[in-house]
């Protein structure tokens, strides 16, 4: 009974946590100039949490609570290493109102610019794609690093050494806390949707496992992808991300049957749609285009008018293939991709038929980037299916099945390879 009782404070503690987290980190990192250190302090200060406030209670203000331990863990740092006084001088009057009570600690003006901070640097170009998703998720989603090891199927161990590697390297780089400007800017914007993307993108198609969908995974790219719209107000493409993660999101009820099968986009009962997302979505949209003065101005924004295509069709049937077709040229010119062209073959083949679409597919056959990827096989297998060549089609699905590492789609897969049979 104690056990449960402890566990309603714990849950209050870790909920905190992850809304004040990033502020929290965010504002360390730019008092202490250190981001590793940030985290670090950050965490001295979850710790106190768990432990004080089961007894006394939650504070009425718990960011500032967790900014005044985190701040005073570090000035009593200082004092073991060198002059109180010193350091005080050296790292300015902020830290020094550590020493006020902790119910007169307030976030400052530069709260939200910190936390905007944080996810560029946490995004650096320094770090490798997988180091980027890992600090990202670790310092500004606030997840801990057993979660994140789950998520990617990796032990806790690999995961904490990838993180503590990524924070080394920042550090060895002398990387500086803070927002690019100019051409920097557009460049590093780039690198910072492209980590959240593929985080929802785990989410959303699962890579390995026994599950299509990773749902927590969805849900914490939206929630970035909207804290770097607040942060960000004016850039399109930050709008255009929400937007094509919502309206993708609002097909997950749908996605899977009764029992996790795997449920193609003709096939889903659009009912289970989730309405409010698509509105949300739709909204973000509308955003993204008013603020960039054209219908088509950056790679997530055609994307988004992609997802919204399938989202206004209440039925399959009603889908416009030939606008999806069209879009899918416009973001072919925007982000040359073997993948973009290959989901153009089914566009295509749904708007002129499927041997214009198979003839799109053939001619990626020989690209690198698509060696090993089990979507242009399953791409050939439908589409041959449809021209009436079973015996191609079922082996293009058997191919396709041995590729991936999901178990969901590899059932789907080979169910397809069967009925060729």
């Amino acid at each position: 009974m104690a056990d449960r009782a402890d566990r309603g404070p714990r849950r209050t503690v870790e909920a905190v946590w992850r809304i004040e987290s990033a502020r929290l980190i965010a504002g360390l990192a730019r008092a202490v100039g250190d981001v590793g250190l940030a985290e670090d302090l950050a965490q001295d200060a979850l710790v106190a949490a768990l432990e004080q406030w089961p007894a006394s209670g939650v504070p009425d203000n718990p960011g500032a609570w967790l900014t005044a331990v985190a701040r005073r863990r570090y000035v009593d740092g200082v004092r073991r290493q060198v002059s109180f006084e010193r350091k005080v001088a050296e790292i300015g009057r902020e830290l020094a109102e550590a020493e006020s009570p902790m119910d007169e600690i307030e976030f400052d003006e530069h709260v939200e610019d910190d936390v905007l901070r944080l996810i560029f640097t946490a995004c650096h170009p320094v770090l490798s794609r997988d180091a980027r998703v890992a600090l990202t998720l670790k310092l500004v989603g606030g997840l801990s690093t057993d979660q994140i090891a789950r998520a990617f199927l990796v032990s806790t161990p690999t995961m904490a050494a990838r993180i503590t590697r990524a924070k080394k390297a920042l550090s060895d780089a002398g990387v500086p806390f803070q927002v690019p400007v100019g051409t920097e800017l557009a460049a590093r914007l780039a690198s910072v949707l492209e980590v959240v993307y593929l985080i929802f993108n785990e989410g959303y198609a699962a890579t390995s496992g026994d599950a299509l969908t990773r749902s927590e995974l969805c849900e914490e790219a939206m929630r970035l992808g909207r804290m770097l719209a607040a942060l960000a107000p004016g850039e399109p493409e930050t709008h255009g991300l929400v937007a094509l993660m919502e309206i993708q999101a609002s097909r997950i009820p749908a996605r899977t049957g009764r029992d996790g099968e795997l449920i193609t986009l003709l096939d889903q009962d659009r009912g289970r749609w989730n309405r409010l997302l698509i509105t949300h979505g739709l909204a973000a949209l509308a955003r993204a285009r008013s603020l960039s003065g054209s219908e088509f101005s950056g790679p997530y924004v055609v994307q988004a008018a992609l997802a919204a295509c399938h989202a206004r069709a209440l039925v399959a049937a009603d889908t416009d293939w030939v606008r999806i077709a069209t879009l899918y040229g416009l973001l072919r010119a925007l982000n040359p991709s073997p993948v973009i062209e290959l989901n153009r073959a089914v566009a295509v083949s749904m708007a002129d038929g499927p041997a214009a679409g198979l003839a799109i597919a053939d001619s990626l056959a020989g690209e690198p980037a698509l060696r090993g990827y089990h979507l242009l096989a399953a791409v050939r297998g439908d589409l041959l299916e449809r021209l009436g060549r079973p015996d191609e089609a079922r082996a293009e699905f058997e191919r396709a099945a041995a590729m991936t590492a999901n178990t969901r789609e590899r059932t789907h897969l080979l169910a397809r390879a069967a009925a060729c049979a």
